[in-house]
């Protein structure tokens, strides 16, 4: 009996085993048919398979790998820069002289038949750059010829030559070569005084008067800057307290316009997407874009620099404590600017005619004519009677009279 059970119990057991058999490979062949997916518990908890686990470990220490010696990159160059000294005032004289033009095509020539300056003068520029404007309203007041190089403003190959890498750069014919200058202000300074002051016969003089100088700024960046760049150099003194007064406030002012007004201009013209793209689409018809590059570089241009600095301008508003409507700091600002002429009682703030504030403040505010901003800025402020005298001084080079 005994026996009997137990042959029936091995029977059975042998049995079971082949059934747990057959059902373990029904089951490995059913996994093997499951998506690979996370498993998801009762309470919604996603267990992931371990060689995913594995994979995501890998991946997160490269990742990290990869920042720690991005970071560490980084850190050493910054502490190596801060190790090196700082290099002493340079006149820019030897640095930025070029011996031969670079290999650039010339987009336009600006010629005036009132050009009394003797001036040969070539401008890098992105046309609707507030620092590039300000450099052609001097020039167009005072009816200096010059030539335009249309630089792209996402590849720049125009001013891969220079060192210097933002516009406008000018470069002036001298002898046995052309002399760079570079920053709107210095190059404003620069050619203002050798246009009024006829006892300098050597442009490379003038320029050895507003030397390069490095820095470091409160974080211990190492910046560089011009010395001198707001001041006209003549030989001759200025004459009367008066005279040396109204250069004073002349000097303010141009500041003003860099440090101040230009900086409420990227938030409000790429206000909204739409603003963005309006206003590259009107940068490309000023500048002839699709005459100078190609048309992929234009879509480049357009529709990629419009996304990026309608993000950008949102970044500005912030670092530059713009009001929530960022309309209102335009106007506030140029509110500024039309209080000070109201003081004055004149038509310019330099009297009768305009001084090189007046043209610092049109150039930046020229840049942005054909925005939505711009039409908005003329409906709720009062600049627009200031504005049109401006720009009708430059179309008719009043200033060329004054060019010795």
């Amino acid at each position: 009996m005994m026996s009997l059970f137990s042959n029936v119990c091995r029977c059975t057991t042998l049995n079971n085993s082949k059934r747990c058999i057959r059902f373990s490979e029904d089951i490995r062949s059913f996994q093997l048919k499951l998506p690979k997916r996370p498993i998801t518990t009762s309470n919604n908890v996603k267990i992931h398979a371990p060689a995913k686990s594995k994979r995501f470990l890998y991946s997160a220490m490269i990742g990290l790998g990869a920042g720690i010696a991005v970071g560490g990159y980084y850190s050493y160059t910054d502490i190596v820069d801060r190790g090196r000294p700082l290099k002493a005032p340079d006149s820019n004289n030897e640095k930025h002289f070029l011996k031969a033009l670079p290999d650039v095509e010339v987009s336009r020539r600006v010629v005036f038949d009132t050009d009394a300056s003797g001036l040969k003068i070539i401008l890098f520029q992105y046309p609707t750059c507030p620092f590039c404007c300000k450099v052609r309203a001097f020039l167009d007041y005072h009816g200096i010829s010059y030539d335009v190089v249309e630089v792209n403003p996402v590849l720049r190959q125009q001013i891969k030559w220079s060192e210097y890498r933002k516009v406008p750069i000018v470069l002036i014919k001298v002898k046995d070569g052309y002399q760079q200058l570079n920053d709107s202000s210095m190059i404003i300074s620069a050619l203002g005084s050798y246009v009024k002051d006829n006892s300098y016969t050597d442009l490379m003089e003038l320029v050895s008067y507003y030397p390069t100088i490095e820095y470091r700024d409160d974080e211990g960046n190492r910046k560089s800057d011009i010395m001198n760049k707001y001041f006209l150099m003549f030989k001759k003194d200025l004459g009367s307290p008066e005279k040396e007064n109204a250069v004073l406030s002349e000097r303010k002012w141009r500041k003003w316009a860099d440090s101040v007004l230009v900086h409420t201009l990227s938030p409000n013209v790429y206000r909204t997407m739409d603003e963005s793209l309006e206003s590259f689409n009107w940068f490309s018809e000023v500048g002839e874009w699709k005459r100078l590059f190609s048309w992929w570089e234009v879509s480049l241009v357009v529709y990629v620099g419009s996304f990026a600095m309608w993000m950008i301008g949102k970044r500005l508003q912030k670092k530059y404590n713009l009001k929530n409507d960022v309309r209102q700091s335009l106007y506030d600002e140029c509110n500024v600017w039309v209080r000070e002429l109201a003081k004055r009682g004149t038509p310019f703030h330099g009297g009768q005619r305009p001084n090189l504030a007046d043209l610092a403040v049109f150039g930046v505010l020229c840049s942005i004519e054909g925005c939505t901003a711009f039409k908005d800025l003329l409906a709720n402020t009062k600049i627009g009677g200031w504005y049109s005298r401006m720009k009708q001084a430059c179309h008719e080079h009043q200033g060329s009279l004054h060019v010795v």
